[in-house]
């Protein structure tokens, strides 16, 4: 017998104990992040049609199935404010910094409630703007960068001052992590994590979060200040120049469709690195499944095993509030 008939690579496969002890170690509960949706009032708890066994919730509501979630080891959570009522909306909306708005009186729940639970924070301005974009625009309809930098400052220190552990801005500007640095640092915040959305798409993958959260701009797109799908070396420098302003965390956005970004980040960083595994994502498996091409549950705990071997340190993403569906032995 040759040498190369000697191997046989079935064999450390042979049994489940095998498997388990020399593959990939299955990724913890406190690896996921579960994005959450939040609204104003009470006793609400409304299903997102989009995104199946999902939720906007009113912040009572929210503390009642965070529980369970909690309960799974789940490590964190990430806030978004949703305004349903679209009236109260403006071009410079004050709502996103006020004492008394939804994703404040959430955090301050969660924190009362699970005071060990990571908090964070989407820091955007899309959901609260009229037309729906991430940025201010001045007079003559060119994105305000300065303006909406010291909007997005002034957000994220709300929430710190509220509680939250970490704040993330998303809306891709140039310089918001420095800008939201100096004034945590300056109030006296220098604890609160920054995670950084560094590298995020102009993806199609975003269309079920849209609809969750009411926030599709309401005229032309988002290309001029996310990322292009095709552009590996912007897409690193991004991330990198974040991490030079102070980001604590960076994250890859959208998470599937992008590991090899994961990746190459992965190998020009020390810092943590956190993947979010998207609504587009998440949905089309569910709408997969549906049609009957494959299980749900292994189909998700598969796609996710790929974005943590990709290098992710951390994955948001909405199979959090499912972990003990998804990896059971």
């Amino acid at each position: 017998m040759n040498e190369i008939n000697k191997v046989k690579l079935s064999r450390i496969r042979r049994t489940a104990g095998m498997r388990e002890m020399f593959g990939m170690q299955i990724p913890a509960p406190s690896k996921f992040i579960w994005p959450v949706f939040v609204v104003e009032g009470q006793g609400i708890k409304e299903p997102i049609g989009s995104m199946p066994n999902q939720f906007r919730y009113s912040p009572d509501m929210l503390i009642e199935d965070l529980e369970k979630v909690v309960e799974m080891g789940i490590g964190g959570i990430m806030i978004f404010g949703v305004m349903n009522d679209h009236a109260r909306k403006s071009s410079f909306p004050d709502y996103p910094y006020r004492e008394d708005g939804a994703v404040q009186k959430a955090i301050h729940l969660v924190k009362m409630n699970f005071p060990d639970l990571l908090v964070c924070t989407d820091v955007c301005l899309c959901a609260y703007t009229n037309h729906g974009h991430c940025c201010l625009f001045d007079d003559c309809g060119k994105m305000d960068i300065d303006k909406t930098n010291a909007l997005l400052a002034k957000i994220a220190l709300s929430h710190a001052q509220t509680g939250a552990d970490c704040v993330a801005p998303s809306a891709m500007m140039d310089g918001q992590v420095c800008a939201i640095r100096n004034i945590l640092d300056e109030n006296h915040f220098q604890d609160t994590l920054i995670m950084s959305y560094s590298t995020k798409f102009a993806s199609s993958m975003y269309g079920p979060f849209r609809s969750a959260s009411e926030c599709t701009p309401q005229f032309g797109d988002r290309r001029s200040y996310q990322l292009p799908a095709n552009d590996i070396h912007q897409a690193i420098r991004e991330s990198l120049q974040d991490e030079k302003e102070g980001a604590d965390i960076l994250m890859v956005k959208p998470a599937l469709f992008y590991l090899d970004i994961i990746s190459a980040i992965r190998k020009d960083t020390k810092c943590p690195l956190a993947a979010y595994n998207v609504s587009g994502e998440y949905s089309m498996l569910h709408a997969s499944a549906k049609e009957g091409y494959g299980d749900l549950y292994p189909m998700a705990s598969e796609s996710l095993l790929s974005i943590f071997r990709a290098g992710a340190d951390v994955v948001l993403s909405y199979w959090a509030n499912q972990y003990d569906r998804l990896f059971k032995k």
